[in-house]
């Protein structure tokens, strides 16, 4: 009789599931990024967009950060609030404010394809601080290493070369253009860029991934002393709203940019609430949980097919040879960076046994040696031999 899967759901075993719930993710993020293109196409303030995304995530988070980790969840000190604090103003703040800002002069496409780096960015930034250790002998440091330059190499060719279109939708009088939905009549959309500081916006997504990295490297010491990552997530979320708050009161004097004008609009703030920050981050972790960090990564460049076939049949992107030149060798090099970090594990993995081995044979050698020990003094007479012979 064949084995069962106790796992499985609806006859799916766990790994089919596992490979099914990171193409969703996939769709769900790359679905998130032209949401939030068409939001800013709408005109919906960039300080407004992440005040509301927040307040949603924050909603989802908070009961089940309650409830599931009541037990491991550490009293909460004047410390601990500093770290949140910092949490947030790198991880939601920076991070979100940078994207934003990016996505707003490129287009979602290369924003997503920018993303790629992460991996390699956090790799080199946990080096850098000596919480990463770089083999340069062995075949996995090189990799990284190889990786992390790709990585660097094809964000510069994206910022710094833009080149001649390969490829865009139809045009009409010259002009591309795409429909999208609005309140109650059908708009065309200008080309992503049109108008907009390309090097600029590729700065910006570069201090997004900067942002991103960091808020990865600081994540680990502080999960290590407080041990709840959703009551970690649901805090820094709540500094980040209180963090683009302070900022709006400065920068968003006007309150009507506050206020909902279309049903679309509050379509793309409960998108990029619920499904973005609330449900793909749920999923995300079961993945990471089951599946590991490197499994999920290794999904992330199908984000950026997907966001490329849904930007240009909803927005009329067009893609550039600099993108396109760039976007390759990103994801060449987040792959080298992965398989680094995998050659890694699986040498620790084998070093780890090499020395339980070797434990367990000189264990196994003392123990024979204290036996013979003990069965030779046995064998031997209680008083010596010469003492007949004295007689």
């Amino acid at each position: 009789m064949a084995d069962v899967d106790p796992r499985a759901v609806c006859g799916m075993p766990e790994k089919v599931q596992l490979h099914v719930a990171m193409l969703a993710l996939q769709f769900g993020y790359a679905g998130f990024h032209v949401v939030s293109r068409l939001a800013l196409n709408m005109g919906i303030s960039k300080l407004v967009f992440p005040v509301y995304r927040n307040i949603i995530a924050l909603i989802l988070l908070v009961p089940f950060a309650y409830f599931l980790e009541k037990k491991d969840r550490p009293t909460l000190t004047l410390s601990f609030v500093v770290q949140f604090f910092l949490l947030a103003l790198c991880g939601i703040t920076a991070n979100q404010g940078f994207y934003l800002l990016g996505l707003d002069n490129t287009s979602p496409t290369f924003a997503s394809a920018i993303q790629n780096s992460v991996p390699a960015i956090t790799f080199a930034m946990a080096a850098a601080l000596r919480i990463e250790k770089v083999r340069i002998d062995r075949k996995d440091g090189i990799a990284k290493i190889l990786g992390t330059l790709a990585c660097v190499a094809g964000a510069s060719v994206i910022t710094l070369y833009k080149g001649p279109t390969i490829f865009g939708p139809s045009t009409l009088n010259g002009t591309a253009v795409a429909s999208s939905f609005t309140q109650d009549t059908t708009v065309l959309w200008v080309n992503d860029s049109n108008g907009k500081n390309w090097t600029l916006g590729c700065i910006y997504l570069i201090g997004h991934c900067l942002s991103w990295s960091g808020w990865l490297v600081l994540q680990a010491p502080v999960l290590k002393k407080y041990p709840a990552r959703l009551s970690v997530t649901s805090y820094t979320c709540f500094f980040g709203v209180i963090q683009f708050l302070i900022i709006a009161a400065f920068m968003e004097r006007d309150a009507d940019a506050w206020a909902f004008h279309s049903g679309s609009e509050v379509f793309t703030i409960l998108y990029a609430g619920f499904i973005a920050s609330g449900v793909a981050f749920a999923v995300q972790i079961w993945c990471i949980d089951r599946g590991g960090p490197v499994f999920v990564a290794v999904y992330q460049p199908v984000q950026t097919l997907v966001v490329a076939i849904m930007a240009s049949l909803t927005l009329g992107e067009k893609f550039y040879l600099g993108g396109i030149i760039g976007a390759a060798l990103i994801i060449m090099g987040l792959y080298l960076v992965l398989w680094g970090k995998s050659a890694e594990r699986a040498f620790a993995v084998k070093e780890a046994a090499v020395l339980v081995s070797s434990t367990c044979e000189h264990e196994g050698h003392r123990q024979s040696s204290v036996a013979s020990f003990k069965a030779s003094s046995l064998n031997q007479p209680l008083l010596p031999s010469s003492t007949s012979e004295n007689v």
